[in-house]
């Protein structure tokens, strides 16, 4: 049974940064695996952010954080992470990773495997 954590969610300033991390467990984590990272704000759509693509470690993001925020991952540590520069009040949400074994997703809400979610919120 696929497990994944998130952590590394705080209260931050407006233009500061967080890292988040997204631990997996219950199977041998390889790099052939699709993880996409999620928010939801309160009233709105959980909203897919980015996906790190099993081949070659390609990204792709939302055009709301591109170019602030990037994932990687450390396949030692089953761990994928989050990093959010320039954070704005707009960030503010519920952030959520999510796993799928299949074919990869892309930039949707249609992953198998999910997380709790870790809170992140940035005040001006």
């Amino acid at each position: 049974q696929v497990q994944l954590v998130e952590s590394g969610g705080d209260s931050v300033q407006a233009g500061g940064s967080l890292r988040l991390s997204c631990a997996a467990s219950g199977y041998t984590y390889d790099s052939w695996r699709c993880v996409g990272w999620f928010r939801q704000a309160p009233g709105k759509e959980r909203e897919a952010i980015g996906v790190i693509y099993p081949s070659r470690d390609r990204s792709y993001y939302a055009d709301s954080v591109k170019g602030r925020f990037t994932i990687s991952r450390d396949n030692a540590k089953n761990t994928v992470y989050l990093q959010m520069n320039s954070l704005k009040s707009e960030d503010t949400a519920m952030y959520y990773c999510a796993e799928e074994l299949g074919s990869c997703p892309g930039l949707s809400t249609k992953f198998h495997y999910w997380g709790q979610g870790t809170q992140v919120t940035v005040s001006s």
